[in-house]
């Protein structure tokens, strides 16, 4: 056993680590929350305690969270939390750019950029285990503009999604 920070509860060996992972999570959760908030106050527009929670939410996730996944965990401590208010929260942070809708899977993750960043997305997408990584690449988001405007096209938004094998799931098979 191993006692884990200042707190005086005991950690079973090898779940220390987990433990320590875990508060680095939600640390960078909080950090991410915050920065969130001041970027809110910044553009002037109103980061209610809702949008908060559901930011935090998807945030914490492992992974992409559909709306009705949040729904769910909303209903935890917001027992009339409905569809509509969900939705209305996931289009002010999608505004904001504070997550990102990955098409494919009907879900939500949080921008890998933080808070007000806008930028052209980019997802890898893992179909043997459902991982999802967001990639930045300017080059790609420039080659796509490049090719828009080859058609005389001028793109508003632009959203990649390459679905294919994570390395993890790609070294697994391997053995």
């Amino acid at each position: 056993m191993t006692l884990s920070g200042g707190a005086a509860r005991l950690i079973p060996r090898g779940m220390a680590a987990a433990a320590q992972g875990s508060l680095n999570h939600s640390a960078d959760v909080t950090r991410r929350l915050d920065a969130a908030a001041a970027a809110c106050e910044r553009d002037g527009v109103r980061f209610t305690e809702l949008r908060r929670h559901v930011l935090g939410l998807v945030l914490a996730a492992e992974g992409p969270v559909t709306a009705y996944g949040l729904l769910d965990q909303l209903r935890g401590t917001r027992w009339n939390a409905a569809p509509p208010t969900v939705y209305r929260a996931l289009d002010f942070l999608l505004q904001q750019g504070l997550i990102h809708r990955v098409e494919r899977l009907n879900a939500f993750i949080g921008c890998d950029e933080g808070a007000s960043h806008t930028h052209a997305a980019q997802f890898l997408i893992c179909n043997t285990c459902g991982a999802v990584d967001e990639v930045d690449d300017h080059a790609v988001a420039d080659a796509v503009g490049l090719a828009a405007a080859a058609k005389g096209f001028t793109p508003a938004h632009a959203t990649i999604e390459i679905e294919g094998t994570c390395a993890a799931c790609a070294g697994s098979a391997a053995h």
